[in-house]
């Protein structure tokens, strides 16, 4: 925390470190309006620096970002008949046992662009790409949502119009790769995206195409594209995955981590034994639409059991060897309506 040097005390009357420690321990709830109260606590507060700060001496609580299926194309009113959904984000806290909604994107007010794709790092949750709602046209937004001014703004957008690619984030940046044109050809291009820069970076290419593939990253060491398919091969996924190194800037291919034929979209995960796993392969209740994402030492994991059938909602303690043990959520009804495509995780700042 050295870069914040100022003349004044962070609290009059106490060491600059215990100034800071007292100001780490604030809920995130209670920094937009703490930010008001002087020009070094509010820079203080918006810095990275601050939020790894807060992460390192544990702080920093994580919370699941869901696609929410709202009422029949309307945000807030009744459904209606014949109007296609609408989407937009809901946010579970686990500790608090919480439910909450984003406001929406401001350009997008009625509903976040259709298979817009999401990341979240460092206090941050990104949205990105996806067809716009009225016309379908594929489009290259990007969206920042800060949890701590609790306000969106805009990135700098896409390079290019690519759908259903694999998203990745880490210190900072946000890594996308595969996915298909506007022409749906298959790509085997690979970007990054800097939050602090507003900057886009290109990567080397994969070794293959791959399309409607999925991202994972690994550690804050490798982001994984894994399966997806190439433009003449529609709908036949692949059981290999491409890996880059975020220390080596090189790609890797690596065999048999998925199930070939079978989509990865939202249901990839890391298990104990550092090996990909396929929620929709834990508990049968979940084997429809089965979507899950890592809250510390627990899973988040929706899904159905039929098609067609009610999402339910578990937390997940995953013990490498032993039984999973499965604990049923009880969820608001205006958050049951979620859409299964895409689930995610965000480092909130409590």
């Amino acid at each position: 925390m050295e870069i914040f040097e100022f003349s004044t005390e962070l609290l009059p009357g106490l060491p600059e470190e215990l100034g800071l420690e007292c100001l780490s321990r604030l809920p995130h709830t209670s920094h937009r309006l703490v930010s008001r109260v002087c020009h070094r606590w509010r820079d203080l507060l918006q810095s990275p620096d601050f939020y790894y700060h807060r992460k390192k001496l544990g702080y920093t609580q994580k919370v699941a970002c869901l696609v929410l299926n709202f009422n029949g194309g309307t945000v807030n009113g009744p459904k209606k008949p014949g109007v296609s959904p609408s989407y937009g984000i809901a946010v579970f806290d686990s500790v608090n046992q919480r439910w909450d909604r984003l406001a929406p994107v401001y350009r997008y007010p009625n509903g976040l662009p259709l298979f817009c794709q999401l990341a979240s790092c460092e206090g941050k949750l990104v949205v990105m790409g996806g067809w716009d709602p009225v016309s379908y046209d594929p489009v290259t937004d990007v969206f920042i949502y800060d949890f701590m001014t609790q306000q969106w703004r805009q990135g700098k957008d896409m390079p290019s119009k690519r759908s259903f690619f694999a998203i990745g984030a880490c210190l900072g940046r946000v890594f996308i790769a595969g996915g298909h044109d506007e022409n749906k050809n298959a790509l085997r291009s690979a970007w990054v995206y800097d939050l602090r820069k507003d900057e886009w970076s290109q990567l080397g290419e994969m070794s293959e195409e791959r399309d409607e593939c999925e991202g994972v990253v690994i550690e804050e060491d490798e982001f994984w594209v894994v399966s997806g398919y190439r433009t003449e091969s529609q709908g036949q996924f692949d059981g290999s995955a491409n890996v880059y190194g975020l220390k080596s800037g090189q790609w890797r291919r690596v065999e048999g981590v998925w199930e070939p034929g079978r989509c990865p979209r939202s249901c990839v995960g890391m298990g104990k034994d550092g090996k990909l796993v396929n929620w929709a392969e834990l508990n049968p209740a979940v084997r429809v639409g089965a979507c899950g994402i890592s809250l510390g030492g627990r899973v988040l994991v929706t899904g159905s059991g039929y098609q067609g059938g009610p999402h339910g909602y578990y937390m997940v303690e995953i013990k490498e060897g032993q039984n999973s043990k499965w604990e049923k959520l009880t969820v608001p009804d205006e958050f049951l309506w979620v859409c299964p495509i895409r689930l995610l995780c965000g480092n909130l700042m409590q």
